[in-house]
């Protein structure tokens, strides 16, 4: 079973996952990095180019808090594309003795997920308003359907700075931030019933065809998949 909230106390989503039968599950790309309690160790997960598979045993525990886009490097004090596409224990991030003292608060904890909703939100009130903005004006942007020139300009910086600097942020370039942000909305949109050419034309698809294909690459698996 898994539940999520958003918290009242930073940009971060709060979720926990309990695993009741043997399965793999499937992770999709979304922007954000995370910040996980299985149980027995803390990892982290970085920004996801492509779905990463899960595999569980019964009975497993899960607690963790996601970063918005843009606010992982914030949490975790590294820029988010040295951790693309990756799953590091929190050690290798922050240093044996803080993962350690986290992980013994956790382990004396009634609730895992509110430790590390604030020991994270304690952490990202020392980011800087600069970082918000960039991170805010960027992704609001993109949902949008803005191209990344407009989004440059909206950020007073050049296309090239824009990219170097989406990398540190996000783990990835404004076009493939978009690409995975619009796919996000599209799979919203699917699993509410809407028709997939219907998707496709709202979400800035070329046509049915490129959303499904989108699916396929990014998911792994096509849409039909995803939503059975």
């Amino acid at each position: 079973m898994y539940v999520e909230r958003r918290s009242r106390l930073a940009p971060l989503i709060v979720w926990t996952r309990t695993v009741e039968t043997a399965g793999s599950g499937r992770v999709l790309p979304d922007g954000c990095m995370d910040l996980i309690w299985s149980g027995d160790e803390l990892i982290v997960a970085g920004p996801d180019t492509a779905a990463h598979l899960v595999q569980d045993s019964p009975g497993a525990r899960h607690a963790a808090v996601r970063c918005a886009p843009g606010f992982g490097p914030a949490l975790f004090g590294t820029p988010a594309d040295a951790l693309r596409d990756r799953r590091v224990p929190l050690a290798d991030v922050w240093g044996e003795r803080d993962a350690r003292e986290l992980a013994e608060r956790i382990s004396a904890a009634a609730d895992p997920a509110a430790v590390l909703e604030h020991v994270a939100a304690e952490r990202l009130r020392e980011h800087d308003a600069d970082t918000a903005r960039f991170a805010g004006t960027v992704v609001g942007e993109l949902r949008a359907g803005a191209d990344v020139a407009t989004v440059a300009a909206g950020v007073n910086l050049s296309e090239r700075q824009l990219h170097r600097r989406s990398l540190a942020a996000f783990g990835y370039g404004p076009k493939t931030l978009a690409r995975v942000l619009r796919l996000d909305r599209a799979l919203d949109l699917a699993r509410r019933g809407v028709p997939a050419a219907r998707v496709a034309a709202v979400t800035g698809y070329a046509d049915q065809a490129h959303f499904a294909r989108d699916v396929k690459a990014l998911a792994g698996v096509p849409l039909r998949t995803l939503l059975g």
